[in-house]
């Protein structure tokens, strides 16, 4: 009995130390022999690198309003290996939560156990298939609240624009892939950028991040919000007149820009066609971007009031200056121009010129100007250069070198031909006529807030004198002749404001020396004279039914009058200029 106990003790003492030895030789190869390659092994198959986004800043009208705004969407997908568990069991399990979710996603069952089934086809091992893309909030918020640790979420950064094509080619847009391509949303991204961060968790064999277990390696930072000068609600009202006038005279686009004159902040910029950049396939590409920022055309005569100015400026001429205004001008050296209709001479005062808008009086009245002096002119009204507005796309227009100028180009740039000019450029020059005759910047940005709000203004910009404060106001006073006098007075009236105007229709040039049939019409405008408070340029594109500036006076006179109204500028006190028109 001994024996044989003593005999099993040696046999367990010989099986325990071969066991001692077995895994005592394991350890040293996991410990020792293997340990670099087994511990990445470990953490690669367990550590899972997570984008923590940084949103995109807002994008907020001068009143704080959200004119373009970064919501989440939801991805889920889900791991078919984990999902289909073990037998036939597993799978009537897998089943059976296949139709919890398609439930919520609005796929049917059939359709989610038909994705896992897909994929393990192609892949018995796979750990991902695509559920669903672009899920609100709501039914992220259903799907997150089921007990399946194979179902995963990716949270999507999506970009929205709430008042649709309102300010939309203002605005810009986004890529598909989140880049900006357009707009403010371009030549501002430095503001509105976010900056993405990283988080690690470690995941379990099933696919399950073990509780505890994530680690922020890099904390996610918010864009900025960007505060705009135009008013939301003065650019609604604004787009839609403009779209029911462009319709209504048969235009093929149309542009209003309202500026303050005293501060150069533009209040609302319109296009017609306008894109809305949630739906940008809904209009020509054309119009995603803004024509009046980038597209140059002969601005015809509202360029006189430039003119006028500058005559005054220089004592060659007064608002009674007097010239016998012919239907035909020749100057001998090969100009040859005329004015819009026939008329037998007209015994005009520089008023008169302005208030007929005659090309002949303005070019034998101007002639008493150098071109040079009028080039320089024209330089510090800002023609031919950028404004400096954080627009992406600009155009300079054209203002060719005085020496490339014959002798029809010297006259015609006197009434807004043989140079080319944006919409943008036209209001500029007219708030320097509206402030003293003082040319400032148009701006369209306010500043930045950060997250933690630092505040980032945009400096304010350099003035230019670019005329007297004399020779700007009574260049203004010659102009309310246009609105007490002129054949478009009754359009262009406001009772109880001073108000002074320009019509201008320009015939557009075909490239080869000649015009096209076409015309592009405007009327341009700044109220109350007296205390000048707001420019606004109106032009249409090409329009059909009514192709003078009478097309486009209406639609000034509908702006002017609610934006005297929404801005609550108190009405003229002092009388119009009343400056004779003609001798």
């Amino acid at each position: 009995m001994r024996k044989t106990m003593r005999r099993r003790t040696a046999v367990t003492a010989v099986a325990v130390a071969a066991t001692v030895c077995i895994l005592g030789a394991r350890l040293v190869d996991i410990q020792v022999v293997r340990a670099d390659e087994l511990q990445k092994a470990s953490v690669d198959a367990k550590e899972v690198e997570q984008t923590l986004l940084g949103a995109r800043g807002s994008i907020v009208d001068d009143n704080g309003t959200v004119l373009a705004d970064t919501i989440y969407r939801y991805t889920a997908a889900l791991s078919p290996s984990d999902a289909i568990g073990v037998g036939a069991d597993g799978r009537a399990a897998m089943v059976k939560a296949a139709a919890k979710i398609g439930a919520i996603t609005g796929q049917g069952g059939d359709a989610i156990v038909a994705i896992i089934d897909k994929a393990l086809k192609e892949n018995p091992k796979s750990k991902y298939a695509l559920v669903k893309k672009g899920m609100d909030v709501g039914m992220f918020d259903k799907l997150d609240k089921l007990p399946y640790g194979w179902l995963t979420f990716e949270k999507v950064p999506a970009r929205t624009y709430p008042n649709g094509a309102v300010a939309g080619s203002l605005l810009g847009y986004l890529s598909g892939a989140g880049s900006a391509q357009a707009g403010i949303e371009s030549s501002e991204n430095g503001c509105l950028a976010g900056e993405n961060g990283v988080q690690t968790y470690q995941r379990g064999a099933d696919g399950v991040a073990i509780p505890g277990s994530t680690v922020v390696q890099k904390e996610p930072k918010d864009g900025g919000t960007l505060k705009l000068t135009i008013d939301r609600d003065l650019q609604w009202f604004t787009e839609q007149t403009l779209a029911q006038q462009v319709s209504a005279v048969g235009a093929k686009f149309g542009f209003v820009t309202v500026a303050e004159a005293k501060t150069g902040k533009i209040k609302a910029i319109a296009q017609w066609p306008a894109a809305d950049p949630n739906d940008l396939d809904a209009t020509d590409p054309t119009y995603w971007s803004l024509l009046p920022f980038s597209t140059p055309y002969e601005p015809g005569s509202t360029f006189k009031a430039l003119t006028a100015s500058m005559l005054i400026d220089q004592n060659k001429a007064n608002p009674t200056s007097q010239v016998l205004a012919p239907y035909r001008f020749q100057s001998g050296q090969g100009a040859d121009l005329h004015d819009s209709g026939f008329h037998e001479p007209e015994r005009l005062t520089l008023t008169g010129v302005l208030m007929n808008s005659s090309n002949t009086g303005m070019s034998i009245l101007g002639s008493a100007l150098s071109n040079q002096t009028r080039y320089d002119y024209l330089q510090k009204f800002g023609i031919g250069e950028d404004t400096g507005l954080p627009y992406p796309g600009q155009s300079s227009g054209i203002l060719n070198p005085v020496s490339d100028w014959d002798d029809q180009t010297k006259y015609a740039t006197m009434f807004g031909q043989g140079v080319s000019t944006t919409q943008v450029q036209m209001v500029s020059a007219y708030q320097a006529l509206a402030n003293n005759g003082v040319r400032v910047p148009l701006t369209l940005v306010e500043g930045c807030k950060q997250t933690d709000g630092t505040v980032t203004d945009v400096p304010k910009p350099k003035s230019t004198q670019v005329v007297s404060a004399n020779a700007a106001n009574t260049t203004l006073g010659m102009m309310e002749s246009v609105v007490t006098d002129g054949e478009l007075a009754g359009k262009l009236e406001i009772p109880g404001y001073r108000i002074a105007a320009k019509t201008g229709t320009a015939q557009q040039p075909d490239g080869k020396g000649g015009y096209l049939p076409s015309y592009y019409v405007s009327v341009m405008g700044v109220a109350p004279v007296d205390d000048p408070q707001y420019v606004i340029s109106v032009n249409l594109g090409y329009p059909t039914t009514l192709t003078s500036s009478a097309a486009a006076a209406p639609l000034f006179h509908t702006i002017m009058s609610q934006v005297l109204k929404t801005f609550r500028v108190k009405p003229s006190t002092t009388s119009p200029a009343d400056y004779p028109p003609y001798y």
